[in-house]
């Protein structure tokens, strides 16, 4: 392995990988935003949980705790799922910084599994991003807009 030791080959190395740094750092902003949701649902499970083992609940108000329940374990999925897409897009552009750096201070023929491996954390990130629209139009469904008053 022949790795280029010029200034001008490090420093165009460095300017190749600081682009990708960018989606990292808002796949980073995002994996934040989508753990306070699922923190949010766990309190919500667990409130539930609680008013359901104190055993006050007449049957039609059980019903509805597991109705709550159930739509938030399907949230929680769905979460969990935006979650790991993030994850994966963000081992994967670490990869692409990695790459895009070191095919640019050697002569490894790279570029090809860079542009793969950016290509494959977008497509993540994309998949993350449904799966966050999807779980907020269901948080949304249990609001009924229409039982509050007019202004």
């Amino acid at each position: 392995m022949n790795f280029a030791t010029d200034l001008a080959s490090v420093s165009h190395g460095i300017q190749l990988a600081i682009a990708p740094v960018f989606l990292l750092t808002a796949v980073a902003g995002m994996m934040g935003a989508v753990a306070g949701r699922l923190a949010r649902i766990i309190d919500r499970a667990r409130f539930l949980q609680d008013r359901l083992d104190a055993g006050v609940l007449d049957k039609p108000g059980k019903e509805k705790i597991y109705d709550e329940l159930y739509r938030l374990r399907h949230r929680g999925w769905l979460v969990n799922g935006c979650l790991g897409f993030l994850t994966f897009c963000a081992i994967l552009i670490g990869l692409t910084i990695i790459l895009l750096f070191l095919g640019e201070t050697s002569a490894l023929p790279i570029f090809r599994i860079a542009t793969v491996c950016f290509l494959a954390g977008v497509v993540c990130f994309l998949l993350a991003l449904v799966c966050f629209l999807i779980e907020t139009v269901l948080s949304m469904h249990k609001l009924k807009f229409e039982q509050w008053p007019a202004r």
